[in-house]
């Protein structure tokens, strides 16, 4: 019998909805049964943008984004479910991971905006969502969770690989046979290079790179925003938009720079902080496979070849899962595990005093 879920992932890049249908019967890494993604409105990413950081009634503004994130979700799984022969009471649950608005565990909380009682009205399906908190309330960071997708998805034995997801941010999982998965944000991927693109092409994004690939890195401009302390951190570690954002690529006087220049020596920022991270974190491993957004960059895929020569590097889709689905499959299964009463999250990445269940659960 099919084991069905839905997992919906909306990430930092505030690029849209991705819908993945699973089936959890399948042998791993559970290539999904349909996709499908919806992109946000621009005044909706704009309304995301702007709860990033503090403003004007905002209780108010987050409650209807929450709404009107939940109305795009349900859009995204009618769509899915389109694609299939599959009726919404075979699926088992919606994983919803939210937009999120603010990640700050370092004041006890992370906010992923959605309306889980919405999205099961509009369905008539039930909805696991807020997964971060209970790691968050059990002294985590609530992030990254994909570390034990990644394990169960991509663990092989013999095999020391790690997983590097380039969404808005970056962030790693280690997979060494026989231990503990392990992982950490590394930095920004996306944010910045979308954030620069979006000032100077009038894009949301620099497509494969090419402006990139079209500049040249600045040694200095590259040294004075590696120094950036968060680099330097040990793990467990995680970070968002509250620290790498628009304001923070200003303290570095971009300005004085030609344009293209700029957009090259951030995707060297990528490249480096990751590589590095690996080196630091990761020396044994001898396969790197890319997901996420970021992997579809082929300038920053290349740039990342180039910091981690003697290492096999590829995607996610040489064993079966496509890298732009990775987190929405990630979230149905931490759906499946939540009403399994599982724990979702690994300690020694977030930090958390232990294992949880994680996920608030709202029935059909």
């Amino acid at each position: 019998m099919p084991e069905l879920y839905v997992g919906l992932m909306s990430g930092t890049s505030l690029d849209g909805v991705d819908a993945a249908l699973v089936d959890f019967e399948q042998r791993a890494p559970w290539r999904p049964l349909a996709t499908h993604s919806v992109p946000y409105p621009p005044h909706l990413r704009a309304d995301a943008l702007a709860l990033n950081a503090p403003g004007h009634d905002e209780l108010d503004r987050a409650a209807l984004f929450a709404n009107a994130h939940a109305e795009l979700c349900a859009s995204a799984v009618h769509a899915l479910l389109a694609r299939t022969p599959h009726e919404r009471a075979a699926v088992a649950a919606i994983g919803c991971h939210g937009q999120t608005v603010r990640h700050r565990p370092d004041r006890g909380y992370t906010l992923q905006l959605v309306n889980g009682a919405l999205l099961a009205e509009r369905t008539g399906m039930r909805v696991v969502c807020d997964f971060r908190s209970r790691d968050v309330a059990a002294g985590g960071h609530g992030a990254p969770l994909v570390p034990a997708f990644h394990a169960a998805a991509f663990g092989a034995p013999g095999t020391h690989r790690v997983i590097v997801n380039l969404g808005g941010m970056a962030n790693l999982t280690d997979l060494s046979h026989g231990a503990t998965p392990t992982g950490f944000d590394t930095g920004p991927a996306n944010v910045l290079l979308d954030l620069w693109a979006e000032t100077h092409l009038g894009a949301p994004i620099d497509r494969d790179g090419a402006w990139a690939a079209s500049g040249s890195v600045d040694d200095g401009l590259l040294a004075q925003m590696l120094a950036e302390p968060y680099f330097a951190m040990a793990p467990p570690k995680s970070t968002g938009r509250e620290r790498f954002n628009r304001e923070w690529l200003a303290r570095h006087a971009p300005e004085r720079f030609a344009p293209a220049d700029v957009q090259a020596t951030l995707a060297e920022l990528t490249a480096v902080t990751v590589a590095n991270a690996i080196e630091r974190h990761c020396p044994a491993a001898i396969e790197i496979l890319l997901c996420g957004g970021g992997s579809q960059n082929a300038e920053l895929a290349r740039r990342l070849g180039a910091r981690l020569r003697g290492r096999a590097l590829a995607n996610t889709g040489a064993l079966g899962l496509e890298p732009r689905w990775v987190e929405a499959t990630a979230f149905a299964w931490l759906a499946r595990e939540a009403l399994a009463a599982r724990p979702g999250n690994v300690p020694l990445v977030t930090g958390a005093r232990g294992p949880r269940v994680l996920g608030a659960v709202y029935p059909a």
